[in-house]
């Protein structure tokens, strides 16, 4: 089993990680789930909207998924009055000195990992970047069980008892600090356990899944593996109270930045992919192209291979474009951190483009002047007003790319 499994960190036990949690946690007696310090009556599970109905397009499918989202920031509107930028007061029960240690843990975590998007989370209020670092972090140990160095030895058990933990987490019994302060986090913000659980399904693919048959297929993983972390964060990063636009377009476009960014990971890393026998590109659209997976093996870049790599750039950008347009909809203290990230992946696809679209043996990447250029720029964009329009329409279908 992964040591990330094992993590058991200095002066943790089960009373001291119990004290952190505030007395006022509690679940929603009606269907005995976890409910982020309220109780929703809808019972939403946003997984099953996600999987059934495969006569439906998975764009369609997660799209619901989007619309349940919304529906919990909605409810958790009408039925509290919470000040999200207020500190829980201390009751004399939860111990804020570990509490304090458990986000400042996963502080070091993203500053080390993200460090662009750390430095805009810093513009954010200290409850909001707090949390987005307790998600941040959670997302990435996840991520690292499939792709990190003792991913060899990961399985399907191993995904379980990881999801196991996540419910735990939910019900206010973390295994460690990192654990801690999600749980803290998720008591205080609506935030859709499934969503959670959609991702370690993400996981669960690539154990089991190296091809996609379509974009279609490629489009539902990459929800379960990115688009997820959009949704988790939108209620953390707040609506701006003067936007107009609707709940359910402010979801999407977070959506849609979730599946650009995926997306960009997955054409920048298509050698690196290849040498593990895994290719996440459409296999039609392949087919379509002229190409097949031995091209790819065999790693020389073509005419054939450029034009396929444009098409999936211009998609890939075309998310991108779909997810500006719910950024300046943000509480203008998290936008920052969010046109920092975007900006920055988007710079990606620029860099594919300059080495040629070889991304067999050439990793594109942003240099380091380049990455110090975007920030200013991000803080620029932030500076936006939220949009004076009632809501902004939902962009078009993008399943699908002709090759001529």
């Amino acid at each position: 089993m992964s040591a990330v499994l094992c993590v058991v960190c200095p002066k943790e036990n089960a009373h001291s990680l119990l004290s952190l949690m505030p007395r006022n946690y509690c679940r929603c007696s009606s269907s005995n789930k976890l409910s982020s310090k309220l109780s929703f009556s809808s019972g939403v599970t946003a997984y099953s909207s996600a999987v059934a109905n495969p006569s439906r397009s998975a764009e369609e499918r997660v799209y619901e998924v989007v619309l349940k989202q919304a529906d919990l920031m909605r409810e958790h509107r009408r039925k509290t009055a919470m000040d999200l930028e207020k500190p829980i007061e201390n009751d004399g029960n939860t111990n804020w000195n570990l509490l304090n240690e458990a986000f400042g843990r996963c502080r070091e975590v993203t500053a080390e990992y993200a460090k662009t998007f750390y430095l805009g989370t810093l513009l954010m209020t200290p409850e909001r970047r707090r949390a987005i670092w307790a998600i941040d972090v959670w997302c990435r140990r996840t991520d690292e069980l499939v792709d990190g160095p003792n991913a060899m030895h990961i399985t399907p058990k191993a995904l379980e008892i990881w999801e196991t933990r996540l419910t735990d987490l939910f019900e206010g019994q973390p295994y460690d600090m990192y654990d801690a302060a999600l749980s803290y986090t998720v008591s205080k913000y609506p935030v859709d356990i499934q969503l959670f659980k959609d991702m370690i399904e993400g996981m669960k693919l690539d154990l089991r899944k190296s091809r996609y048959k379509n974009f279609d297929e490629l489009y539902l993983y990459c929800y379960y593996v990115a688009g997820t972390v959009g949704l988790m964060s939108v209620p953390v990063m707040g609506i701006a109270p003067e936007s107009k636009a609707s709940i359910d377009s402010v979801y999407n476009a977070a959506l849609a930045l979730g599946i650009a960014n995926q997306l960009t990971n997955i054409l920048r890393d298509v050698g690196e992919d290849a040498i593990r026998g895994r290719i996440y590109l459409p296999q039609d659209e392949l087919a379509q192209a002229g190409l097949s997976d031995d091209d790819i093996f065999r790693g020389i870049v073509t005419d054939k291979w450029r034009s396929f790599m444009k098409g999936q750039i211009k998609r890939a950008r075309m998310f991108y474009d779909e997810a500006e347009k719910g950024v300046s909809e943000l509480n203008f203290t998290s936008r920052w951190a969010v046109w920092a990230s975007l900006l920055l992946y988007r710079q990606i696809l620029d860099a594919i483009e300059a080495n040629d679209y070889n991304n067999f043996t050439k990793r594109a990447y942003v240099a380091k002047a380049h990455k110090l250029a975007s920030l200013p720029v991000a803080y620029a964009r932030a500076l936006m007003r939220p949009s004076k329009l009632a809501k902004f329409e939902l962009g078009p279908k993008m399943n699908q790319i002709i090759y001529k």
